[in-house]
């Protein structure tokens, strides 16, 4: 249980439109750094910000407080989380040493219990990343990037678990799909294909998403050629996507409009994985980067954060 480092950063911010999301003088706040690979950062009932360390924990930032603490310990890998509507953590559990590979709830009174391990009989790959839709429908990517455990699935798809626990593959035609977020009119679901082969794909794509929880074909909004790809995505409520990508002097969060245009740049001193917007009104963004998790406060943000902080 460690506290709040005390470290201020100067945020970098390029494109002209930039200064509609971030104040120019905003600061890059770093808020903890004693991790091994953080992830999957979201707010919960209580205001906190819960994410991941990949080591094999899930913490909690507390913004009264500053302090970090652990929340579960052995995480079976968490890596993405969110909370539903009834106020339970969602994660992605993933492969390598401890993981369990399959998506899992952990309830207000600490139960943990299995949402979904198997599709068709045969264990996931490694879910990497969920999104929600307004109906509670989950949705999550299932690559496989590391672990020695056998695999039984042939592909590596998106996936959605229905209210009954069906679980639907949606998505079919990627070879690496990680992070994963909807729009706010639940038209359109973002999925990032990021693979590491230097020939493979890195590129953000948007899915017309039907009523029924289905999709449509898919097209590429951008492609990020030899770059590191996306990790993980925020949207903001008139649609914005803020997406953690790059390395080295190109990381950051790269704010697209949702058709895919570029049109912002916050950098990052570590390479970023993922990020969420929290806070009362919902404008404080925070990431997750490297061992680390930061946060810079915005001027939009998500007018209707999944909760925010009790009074």
């Amino acid at each position: 249980m460690r506290s709040i480092v005390l470290l201020c950063l100067a945020a970098s911010f390029s494109h002209a439109d930039t200064s509609d999301f971030v104040a120019p003088d905003a600061k890059l706040e770093k808020l903890w750094g004693d991790g091994e690979f953080t992830e999957g950062p979201c707010q919960g009932p209580d205001g906190c910000i819960y994410f991941s360390d990949i080591g094999n924990r899930i913490l909690k930032f507390d913004p009264e407080s500053k302090k970090t603490t652990v929340f579960r310990d052995p995480s079976g890998r968490s890596n993405g989380l969110k909370f539903d509507l009834q106020g339970r953590l969602i994660a992605c559990e993933g492969a390598n040493t401890g993981g369990n590979r399959r998506i899992s709830i952990t309830s207000k009174d600490g139960k943990i219990t299995a949402l979904a391990e198997k599709f068709m009989g045969k264990a996931f790959n490694s879910p990497n990343d969920l999104t929600l839709d307004a109906k509670g429908r989950v949705y999550f990517t299932d690559p496989r990037y590391v672990g020695d455990q056998p695999r039984e699935l042939t592909h590596e798809s998106v996936f959605r678990i229905d209210a009954d626990g069906t679980v639907t593959r949606i998505i079919s035609d990627m070879s690496k799909p990680n992070g994963i977020a909807i729009s706010p009119d639940q038209k359109t679901l973002y999925v990032a294909e990021s693979h590491v082969a230097p020939k493979g794909k890195r590129e953000l794509r948007a899915y017309p998403l039907k009523d029924d929880g289905s999709v449509g074909e898919g097209k590429v909004l951008h492609d990020f050629g030899g770059d590191r790809g996306i990790d993980g995505m925020a949207i903001a409520y008139d649609g914005h996507i803020f997406a953690t990508a790059g390395k080295g002097k190109t990381a950051g969060v790269v704010i697209f409009t949702p058709e895919g245009k570029k049109i912002g740049f916050i950098a990052t001193p570590e390479d970023p994985s993922n990020c969420c917007f929290g806070g009362a009104d919902g404008k404080m963004l925070y990431i997750t980067a490297g061992k680390s998790l930061y946060r810079v406060p915005t001027k939009i943000g998500s007018k209707s954060p999944p909760f925010a902080p009790k009074k």
